[in-house]
């Protein structure tokens, strides 16, 4: 077998009159073990440079086939390095991992050389961890890059299946050049064309000549301030009038604005600016989310900004189902906001977390008044994403501070005993949580983690609702 190292061109004078020592303590010196082995592999004698610490039972080997100081795994490339320095005199260079005095793997890089005539042969090794902590390092960043690419993937999934599935015709439109990025089916019914042959046009277009002077002043001021109001505008060739508003962001370096177009209804007689139906549009059109339950906390109703939030397509998918499966810790935190109302018919600024079907969680606040009389008793819950404004601290801390801040606000109005074993449950369930997390939702792992045996972990899951029902205990993602 060919050999990678390339000798020296003129080795006679520098090492003709190399004695026995000196050429021990060059090969002790050429790594960080060095293994002089018989014909057999016996290990004869060991040279340890700078690994003391780890190896402090080196000397056990002596005596010993080298095969028979690693584990199973190891064997075959041991058996190849034997192999090829018998046969060529030199081998090439393999990965063989010891095992230190405190039971960590340790890897060597291997080369294997064949002394004279007598066949004894001199293994010399260098430790490698620094490398293979760079490999794990790169497969991390990776794994990593590869969870964020399908996070985006899945996230523009939903957008897709939201923008088109809106009922209100949404375009897109570039700021600059005012022509049209992006277009849903409802914006094609809109203008009576596909939606795909309205992308790249400029925009206004279709729009009643009455109304043109309108559309510029909503876009010009959208441009402006970020944001511009509902107006009432006519499209040609459509006989219902459509309500026109327009929002500006960022995405990358150019700037886009979203334009709104949905139907007006017909006008009631009382349909005034303070009447309650005017008033019911602007809570559906409000950019906090709303939602109304029954006492037992069931959801009746939510505006599209809570439909937003719980990743819902429609009422009837929120309607019937308890708040609390998207809102706080499921039937832990609804159960507070009860006794708070019951005690003083309303609640302010509570900092709880929301979670969407899909998975999207953020950072609410919470607002909530009691309404037990009259025809239908009901609570009416505002909630209000306040991510955005968050301290840059880590995630789980500011989760778990913000919470044990709010069980301290109820000291006075609920008994020390059931305040400390909400807080207990609170602080369990988030450490349950990030093991969970750190070992990618892996329980068997998990459970090694905290502590505790898997039997204990399932049970404590169960209590806190972090598994589904009829989960088999065995199904442990694979690691």
């Amino acid at each position: 077998m060919a050999s990678s190292v390339k000798p020296f061109d003129a080795s006679d004078p520098a090492f003709g009159h190399l004695d026995a020592r000196s050429a021990a303590a060059l090969l002790a010196a050429a790594g960080d073990i060095a293994l002089v082995m018989d014909s057999s592999g016996v290990i004869r004698d060991v040279a340890v440079s700078g690994a003391e610490a780890q190896f402090a039972d080196t000397n056990l080997w002596v005596g010993q086939p080298w095969v028979s100081t690693v584990g199973a795994e190891a064997k075959l490339k041991i058996e190849l390095l034997l192999k090829e320095a018998t046969v060529a005199g030199m081998s090439k260079r393999r990965q063989v991992n010891h095992i230190s005095a405190d039971g960590v793997d340790v890897p060597f890089s291997y080369m294997t050389l064949r002394l004279g005539r007598s066949g004894e042969i001199v293994a010399v090794g260098r430790d490698i961890r620094h490398v293979s902590a760079l490999q794990q390092r790169l497969v991390e960043a990776q794994q990593s890059m590869e969870r964020d690419y399908w996070r985006l993937r899945h996230v523009e999934t939903r957008y897709r299946l939201l923008f088109q599935l809106a009922s209100d015709g949404i375009l897109v439109v570039d700021a600059t050049t005012l022509k049209v990025l992006d277009a849903n089916g409802a914006a094609g019914t809109v203008f009576d064309e596909p939606a795909d042959r309205l992308i790249g046009r400029a925009f206004p277009f279709g729009v009643a000549p009455a109304s043109m002077r309108a559309v510029e002043t909503l876009l010009a001021t959208a441009r402006g301030a970020g944001r511009a109001g509902d107006i009432t505008i006519a499209i040609t060739g459509n006989d219902r009038g459509y309500h026109a508003s327009a929002s500006c962001f960022r995405q990358e370096s150019a700037t886009l604005i979203l334009i709104r177009l949905s139907p007006t209804e017909a006008a009631s007689p009382d349909a005034t600016a303070g009447s309650p139906a005017r008033l019911l549009d602007l809570i559906e059109r409000s950019p906090d989310a709303f939602a109304v339950t029954d006492l037992d906390g069931i959801v009746l109703t939510g505006n599209r900004a809570f439909l937003d939030m719980t990743e819902m397509a429609s009422q009837n998918q929120v309607r019937g189902q308890p708040i609390g499966t998207w809102i706080g810790r499921p039937g832990a935190d609804f159960q507070v906001f009860l006794s708070m109302l019951k005690k003083n018919g309303a609640v302010r600024l509570i900092g709880t977390a929301a979670r969407g079907t899909h998975g999207a969680q953020s950072e609410v606040e919470v607002s909530a008044v009691w309404v037990p009389e009259g025809e239908e008793p009901c609570i009416g819950f505002t909630l209000r994403d306040i991510g955005r404004r968050l301290a840059n601290n880590p995630a789980g801390a500011r989760d778990l501070t913000r919470a044990v801040e709010e069980l301290t606000s109820l000291v006075g109005r609920v008994s020390l005993r059931d305040l400390v074993r909400d807080t207990v449950d609170l602080v369990e369930r988030h450490f349950i949580e990030a093991a969970l997390d750190l070992t990618n939702n892996n329980r068997t792992s998990a459970a090694e983690v905290l502590g505790v045996s898997r039997q204990s972990l399932y049970v404590k899951l169960r209590r806190h609702r972090l598994v589904s029902p009829g989960v088999d205990r065995d199904d442990d993602p694979v690691s």
